[in-house]
């Protein structure tokens, strides 16, 4: 069953966010991670505001989003990443 990782970014550091972001994009791929949506906020329609993009990545199943994120060189990159923006990630799977 299909696991999706939903991601909210608040950039602070636009350089230091697309630094994160070219060395964390390959990892996604090693667990079978496909990028979906990468795209603007248009509107907050309800909920905390301030959220600058939205990122969606679909996986194979729920056990390779976890084992993505858990993974040594994706945890290697979180400090880059709270440099470069304040995320929320959300992990769900499809029904």
């Amino acid at each position: 069953m299909a696991a999706y990782v939903a991601v909210h970014v608040k950039i602070k550091d636009p350089e230091k966010l697309s630094a994160y972001s070219k060395a964390a994009g390959p990892t996604t791929a090693v667990h079978g991670g496909e990028f979906i949506m990468r795209a603007p906020i248009v509107e907050t329609l309800t909920g905390p505001d301030g959220y600058d993009r939205f990122v969606l990545i679909k996986f194979p199943d729920i056990d390779a989003a976890r084992a993505w994120y858990n993974d040594p060189d994706y945890q290697a990159l979180i400090a880059n990443r709270d440099e470069g923006a304040d995320m929320l990630f959300t992990l769900s799977e499809a029904p």
